[in-house]
């Protein structure tokens, strides 16, 4: 039997160039991570002359044809594995999760560093392999992001 195309690689695809568009109308550049390890895409950005700035920003992209949201609509929640987050947290740049509703065509983002210095977070807690974010429901992604992300690397 042959290898198939499955629908969550469609979706996947589809959710890596969402981004990708919304980082190429900003006149930057976005190279896709040929294994993904946890990181998906590494942003570059530059300045009013063209040159390269210093520094990139890292993106995971999640996607799924089922998004969730909490009971009042305002947060998304999506369950992360620990060791995705650690490696994510030591990251010397920001690292952006981005979460892709193939049914809508829209994406939702995370600033991974920020959202764990400013969210009380418990501890993990014996075999606890996952973690639950919540994704702000008015974080979408779109070029006003793209350059906020920017923004926050000059800032890390």
């Amino acid at each position: 039997m042959r290898k198939r195309r499955t629908r969550e690689h469609v979706i996947a695809d589809l959710s890596v160039h969402h981004v990708e568009g919304f980082v190429l109308r900003c006149g930057w550049t976005v190279e896709r991570k040929r294994h993904d390890y946890g990181i998906d895409l590494v942003m570059e950005t530059y300045d009013a002359h063209g040159e390269v700035e210093i520094d990139w920003v890292l993106y995971q992209v999640k996607a799924t044809d089922s998004l969730r949201r909490s009971a009042d609509g305002t947060v998304i929640p999506l369950r992360l594995q620990w060791r995705d987050l650690l490696f994510w947290l030591n990251e010397e740049v920001p690292v952006i999760l981005v979460l892709y509703d193939a049914r809508q065509d829209t994406a939702y983002w995370l600033y991974v560093q920020e959202y764990f210095r400013q969210t009380r977070w418990g501890t993990r807690t014996g075999t606890a392999v996952t973690v639950t974010v919540h994704i702000p429901a008015g974080n979408v992604l779109n070029e006003a992001a793209i350059r906020l992300f920017a923004r926050f690397r000059d800032d890390f």
